[in-house]
C-alpha cells in the first residue's frame, strides 16, 4: 500500500553511520502547510483539563495525542512522506509500514528507554521511529536525547531486570536502563534540529526527553513508529 519507487535518500556514509550509531538526522521533505496544519489541528484536540495557565507552553506536562493520523490528513502525510519511506527502505531493505503516531506540544522529559520495551518485531530488528520537529528545537525547549551505539546492546525486557510485566514496575525498568548507561559509559547526544528536520532511530536505541529548561515554550513534534514488510509487530 505504501510502496514507493526506489531512489536512494542517503549516501553510503550516512547508511554506515546509521548502522553504527543507531540514528540519523535528515530532511524528510515535509511541506510547510502540513506542519502548520498539524500544529493547528492538534492544539484544537487537547482537552481543557490538559491546558495549564502556567508553564509548558500553556500545556500540562505529559500531554500527548496518539494516532491522530486516522483523522488528520496532515499527520498521515507526515507519516507517509515519500522521502521517509524511501529512506527507511534503504536502511532496512524492506518496505516500511507506519503503525502509530504520537504528537506532542512540549518536551516529554521521559527517562531513557528502548522502544522494544513497548512493542517489538518478529524477526527482531525490523522496527524504527521517525521524530519530526514541527518547530526549532534547542537546549531550552526539551530536545530528544539519545545514546549513540546503544542499539547494539541486548533487547532488555522487564523480566531481564527481575521485574513484573506491569506498568507499576516501569520506573524500576527506567532505573535498570540508567544503570546500563553508566555501566557502558554511554554518552548522550541531543536532537538540536531545525523545524522540518527529522531523526530516524533504530527501535533498540536508548532515548528519552531532555529537561525542558524554559517551561514557557512549546516543542511541537510528531513521532511515527514503523515496522517492516514480512515482519510481525508484537506489543509488549
Amino acid at each position: 500500500m505504501f510502496e514507493m519507487s526506489f531512489w536512494p535518500v542517503f549516501s553510503r556514509a550516512q547508511v554506515r553511520s546509521f548502522h553504527e550509531r543507531g540514528f540519523l538526522v535528515f530532511d524528510p521533505g515535509i511541506k510547510q502547510p502540513d506542519i502548520d496544519a498539524i500544529i493547528k489541528r492538534t492544539c484544537e484536540l487537547y482537552e481543557p483539563s490538559e491546558i495549564s495557565s502556567q508553564g509548558q507552553g500553556g500545556y500540562k506536562h505529559g500531554t500527548r495525542l496518539t494516532d491522530v493520523h486516522y483523522g488528520i490528513a496532515a499527520a498521515r502525510r507526515i507519516a507517509t512522506a515519500p522521502k521517509v519511506l524511501r529512506g527507511l527502505k534503504q536502511l532496512f531493505g524492506r518496505t516500511a509500514l507506519p503503525f502509530q503516531t504520537l504528537n506532542f506540544p512540549t518536551g516529554t522529559e521521559q527517562m531513557a528507554h528502548s522502544d522494544t520495551i513497548h512493542f517489538n518485531s518478529m524477526p527482531s530488528g525490523y522496527m524504527a521511529g521517525v521524530w519530526v520537529a514541527l518547530e526549532d528545537i534547542d537546549e531550552d525547549n526539551g530536545p530528544l536525547v539519545y545514546y549513540p551505539g546503544s542499539h547494539k546492546l541486548p533487547e532488555y525486557r522487564m523480566q531481564d531486570f527481575g521485574l513484573r510485566s506491569s506498568y507499576d514496575d516501569y520506573w524500576l525498568y527506567e532505573q535498570g536502563i540508567e544503570r546500563l548507561v553508566q555501566k557502558h559509559d554511554l554518552q548522550p547526544e541531543y536532537g538540536l534540529i531545525k523545524k522540518g528536520q527529522a531523526i530516524i532511530w533504530h527501535a533498540n536505541l536508548l532515548h528519552g526527553g531532555a529537561a525542558q529548561r524554559d517551561n514557557s515554550r512549546s516543542r511541537h513534534s510528531q513521532v511515527t513508529h514503523y515496522f517492516f514488510e514480512a515482519a510481525v509487530i508484537i506489543r509488549q
